[in-house]
């Protein structure tokens, strides 16, 4: 019987570092757990339905145990009430919440894929406030239970990780995607104030400059988007925001183009010059095409018209520092494909992972 016990445990052990090893080699295999931030209700930092914020951590090691990279989930956002009462009862917010990550591209484990990140501390930080993270408003309607406070929850989760060690980095990024792309820009000045002054902090955006353009038709309707947005969740009231420095509209400051010029810390946007998802909704949207005349360039830019490509070009715009792809995509830092596999964009024979590495 000591004969099985003894051989069971060393299966065992053989099957745990068999495991542990797997993990080490195979980014896909990372699988975090949810975390849920329940120290956060007491400063009013909330999802719009008023539970706990959450997020994802996996702790570094060797090398990377003083080096942060904390990335936002991204997930559109809610422009007026009863779109954030349906958006309060899915997935984006921590009720519902899927309760594993799978932490790829940037966040892979796996030294070989991701050789500059891949023993960082990392944070996954869930979406729940509908406002790219920005935002504060005290009042809460009795009529909807809506909470409006992204800024909040940015800062709860920021002073959370100082008490994990945090506060000793000697490298930190803010990183995003979609709209915690957008996230990372706006917040990047204030995440720089949360580290301490000698560690080397910078900002990452991937698909997160939302370019403030009229569509093919000149309607306005991603500023519009943007108005509702701005005044729904109280965004240019949050001082990290550059809003009282743009002599144009204040609800502006949501857009990177005017917000980015502003900002201090190093920055590095990583987009695409054919975004999937701008070019469907606030470019060429269908409601917009009612003669079909882009229903297939839309969604396949391989059979786009010479005149339809040029007309796509004119959506480009600069920023402090960049890496432009020109694949019809929307998001990309977090999968692998896109970060650093063989089909990976290259500029200069440079993928995204190197660029954001460098």
């Amino acid at each position: 019987m000591a004969k099985v016990m003894n051989f069971n445990s060393i299966l065992m052990a053989a099957v745990l570092f068999s495991l542990l090893y797997h993990w080490t080699t195979t980014e896909a295999d990372l699988i975090v757990n949810i975390t849920y931030l329940e120290t956060a209700i007491s400063k009013g930092a909330v999802c719009l339905d008023g539970s706990a914020p959450a997020f994802h951590f996996y702790f570094g090691t060797g090398s990377g145990m003083y080096s942060w990279l904390i990335h936002l989930q991204g997930g559109r956002w809610c422009e007026i009430t009863s779109d954030c009462q349906a958006r309060a009862a899915t997935d984006l917010s921590s009720k519902n919440m899927t309760k594993i990550a799978y932490f790829t591209g940037v966040l892979s484990i796996d030294s070989q894929l991701n050789p500059n990140f891949y023993n960082w501390n990392r944070v996954k930080v869930k979406y729940c406030d509908g406002s790219s993270y920005t935002g504060d408003i005290e009042e809460v309607d009795p009529d909807t239970n809506l909470h409006f406070r992204g800024a909040r929850i940015f800062e709860a989760i920021m002073e959370y990780f100082l008490g994990q060690g945090m506060i000793y980095a000697q490298n930190a990024i803010l990183s995003g995607t979609s709209a915690g792309g957008l996230g990372a820009i706006l917040s990047c000045d204030k995440f720089r104030l949360f580290l301490p002054l000698t560690a080397r902090v910078k900002c990452v955006s991937d698909a997160g400059f939302f370019v403030n353009k009229e569509t093919i038709y000149g309607e306005p309707l991603i500023e519009e988007k943007y108005k509702r947005v701005v005044a729904l969740h109280g965004i240019c009231q949050e001082p990290a925001i550059s809003c009282t420095a743009l002599s144009l509209d204040p609800s502006l400051c949501f857009f990177p183009q005017y917000a980015a010029r502003h900002i201090c810390t190093p920055l590095f946007i990583v987009n695409t010059a054919y975004d999937s998802w701008q070019i469907n909704n606030s470019f060429v949207p269908r409601v917009a095409d009612p003669n079909n005349e882009w229903l297939y360039c839309n969604h396949d830019i391989n059979i786009c018209s010479p005149n339809q490509i040029q007309t796509l070009q004119g959506q480009s715009c600069t920023s402090k520092g960049y890496f432009i792809s020109f694949c019809h995509f929307h998001n990309g830092i977090e999968i692998q494909r896109y970060w650093s596999s063989k089909n990976s964009p290259t500029l200069a024979n440079v993928k995204i992972a190197e660029a954001v590495g460098d």
